[in-house]
């Protein structure tokens, strides 16, 4: 891992949420809603946690000129990220 991956890899481990979403997207596509069930994190703490590693590189949205029904995946490094997690 490089240094800026590093950076994200701690953001993500420090913290529960972003944690748990990374490991719920990881090898997949996945809604807002079905993260918020399998994680069991509420709807709007996920939407938060989502845009925050959208705008690190982490996950992308796949379909964002959509309102409701996106769905959202790992980037290549957000993968490299899952996978090291614990």
């Amino acid at each position: 891992m490089d240094d800026e991956t590093l950076k994200k890899y701690a953001r993500v481990h420090i913290s529960s949420y972003r944690y748990k979403t990374v490991k719920t997207l990881e090898g997949g596509v996945k809604t807002p809603t079905e993260i918020s069930k399998a994680t069991s994190i509420n709807m709007s703490h996920i939407s938060n946690v989502l845009k925050d590693l959208k705008e690190t590189g982490i996950v992308e949205c796949i379909n964002e000129e959509v309102k409701r029904g996106r769905l959202y995946r790992l980037t290549p490094v957000g993968e490299e990220i899952a996978e090291n997690l614990d």
